[in-house]
């Protein structure tokens, strides 16, 4: 795939100031328009860009600068590098790499997601500090080596991982999560709370049999002393 100069204006600046390539190849051959060209050539456009030289870039050579000079129909190309640059696609995948000096203090941003993000996978956490499923498993039972000295330590902090990247995996875990039920206090139905208690709907029939039984027992026991 072929590619255009690095900062293509500031290379169309040094060509327009240091060759005699017409304007129709220096567009060729930054991936601008002619009309642009000539207007850096007046100074109306790219006013202050410094020129970048690609011959020292190694993106041309003086000899096929030289060759498109005699010939107008020469159309200049970028120059393969010479050293293959890898690119973030082909990056192995795998476990985090976590240098030597920041590698002790793993266990402790370990502890401090635990504590601070039960919701996290260990898979979550594997990618997040570069660490084993066997070492997260100690933490959490507290059969670490070094449990006792531990202490929870935000791993952004450590510079064990980023803001975004723990931020990502917390909202994936919560996406995750199912939703919790709620348990929360419920209206009684109305039959239930327009209902009068028991105790006030006996408790006057009682008291009117205890007067209904006294006050015939006084009756009864004052007709037998009127009798006597």
């Amino acid at each position: 795939m072929t590619t255009g100069p690095l900062m293509p204006k500031a290379t169309a600046v040094w060509l327009v100031d240091n060759t005699a390539l017409t304007f129709e190849q220096i567009a060729a051959f930054c991936g601008l328009h002619p009309l642009e060209v000539k207007g850096i050539a007046d100074g109306e456009v790219a006013a202050g860009i410094k020129g970048l030289d690609p011959v020292s870039t190694g993106q041309l050579t003086r000899e096929e600068i030289a060759r498109a000079e005699k010939d107008a129909g020469v159309r200049l190309k970028v120059l393969a590098p010479k050293v293959a640059v890898p690119t973030e696609t082909s990056r192995r995948k795998g476990p985090r790499y976590t240098p030597l000096s920041r590698r002790q203090d793993r266990p402790n941003a370990i502890l401090w997601l635990v504590r601070n993000h039960p919701e996290l996978k260990d898979a979550q956490i594997m990618r997040l500090v570069g660490t084993t499923k066997h070492t997260i498993a100690q933490i959490r039972e507290r059969t670490h080596w070094n449990a006792a000295q531990l202490q929870p330590m935000d791993p952004v902090t450590l510079g064990l991982c980023s803001q975004i990247d723990l931020d990502f995996e917390v909202a994936r875990a919560a996406k995750e999560k199912p939703a919790a039920i709620e348990t929360g206090a419920r209206l009684l139905p109305a039959e239930l709370t327009t209902a009068r208690p028991a105790a006030e709907t006996t408790a006057p029939k009682r008291e009117a049999d205890i007067d209904a039984a006294s006050v015939f027992g006084q009756f009864g026991q004052s007709k037998r002393d009127d009798d006597e």
